[in-house]
């Protein structure tokens, strides 16, 4: 029925989902089937990046139950018809934002039907009437919302205009929640992929010590259990004295992480059996925004050097930063992991005066002129992360 037959109740609960949408592992799923009710359509649409050349677009569809068979299926309508045949076509493209637009406002019912558009791609699946809206945030997303009903259930009437222009400055808002969110995480999966390929394990605790995240050559020392190890979510090392050292730091730490001082930093070694280099870990606090406080919260890193870990800087990598050949990149890699000159013309089996011929080269192409600063060049550089 049209919006102007439900309830304030209602009409409330319909905006909590529209807020929660963001929030949902697959966006707005909850509020597109109560939004398709409420405005009696046999489909619903929300159009989050359109269909391209090369890209099936993000298209969220809410369909009535009994609607055509082929609306069911984003690979036999949404996505292959309308990218590769009708998006070009389609009238609702580039809708002036937030107004509310029927496609009877652009065609009316003679030249819809006589419409390539509408013959190949609305009547297969029985739709005739749409109504829609396209709204953007700052960033520049843009979402376009759309309703369709068959021809026998009677155009959109001003009540559904009306309801669709009360729920556009929500979905707008949520729309921006939703744009921050993803780029936020998209920030977040970049930095912690960088990390991940740092030759530093990275521990992200809360304020209470509780284990939060770990990159992955911290997951690997805790899975080893020798000198650190994880237990009941809270890290701990072997000797008592040792732990009772490292639990001191942490709340020191984290108490001043909560007082908003962040240059305070805690520094602990860790011995480890069966003849294994002791692990350095440093301790910091996470800065957090004024209002970012909280439970569960990050509160403090723990960076734990390992000195048997070998660089994982690229070859290529390395190689396009500083115009080397494969060869002197990989004799800089080999320097940068603690091998001698001599020793590195013996794994490369090649002489020791090919080996400084390599190393001068190198020199030259780098800007340095010591072994030692070029072991820093590399150790420094972004090579690591190719």
């Amino acid at each position: 029925m049209p919006g102007g037959t439900h309830s304030s109740d209602d009409f409330e609960q319909l905006l909590g989902l529209i807020y929660d949408g963001p929030l949902e592992d697959r966006p707005w799923q909850s509020a597109l089937p109560q939004l398709r009710e409420r405005f009696d359509a046999q489909v619903a649409s929300l159009v989050l990046r359109p269909p391209a050349q090369d890209d099936n677009g993000l298209i969220l569809n809410s369909l009535r139950d009994g609607a055509d068979e082929s609306l069911a299926d984003p690979n036999d309508w949404e996505v292959i018809a309308y990218r590769e045949q009708f998006f070009a076509l389609d009238p609702f493209i580039n809708l002036p934002l937030n107004r509310v637009v029927a496609l009877e406002d652009m065609l009316d019912a003679q030249e819809l039907e006589h419409s390539d558009y509408y013959r190949h791609y609305l009547q297969p699946v029985n739709l005739f009437h749409i109504l829609g809206i396209d709204t953007a945030e700052p960033g520049g997303m843009v979402a376009r919302l759309r309703f369709s009903r068959r021809r026998q259930d009677g155009a959109f009437d001003r009540q559904d205009r009306a309801l669709l222009e009360r729920i556009a400055p929500h979905l707008q808002r949520a729309l921006h929640i939703h744009a921050r969110l993803s780029r936020t995480t998209s920030e977040r999966d970049l930095y912690a992929g960088a990390v991940n390929q740092l030759a530093v394990a990275t521990i992200i605790l809360d304020e209470t010590g509780r284990v939060l995240n770990t990159n992955a050559l911290a997951k690997a020392l805790l899975e080893e259990r020798n000198g650190l190890l994880e237990k009941d979510q809270h890290l701990q090392v072997g000797s008592r004295e040792l732990n009772r050292r490292l639990q001191e730091a942490l709340t020191t730490v984290i108490r001043a992480q909560q007082r908003g001082e962040a240059s305070v930093v805690r520094a602990l070694r860790v011995a480890r059996s069966d003849g294994h280099a002791d692990l350095g870990l440093v301790i910091r606090p996470i800065p957090s925004s004024e209002w970012g406080e909280g439970q569960a919260s990050p509160c403090a890193a723990v960076f734990i050097s390992d000195p048997e870990l070998r660089e994982s800087a690229s070859q290529n990598t390395l190689g396009e930063l500083f115009g080397l050949t494969p060869a002197e990149a990989n004799l800089a890699i080999l320097l940068s992991r603690g091998l001698s000159l001599a020793e590195v013309s013996e794994a490369q089996n090649v002489s020791q005066h090919t080996a400084r011929a390599q190393l001068k080269s190198i020199f030259a192409k780098t800007g340095v002129s010591r072994q030692a600063e070029l072991v820093r060049l590399v150790l420094k550089s972004v090579a690591s992360l190719g």
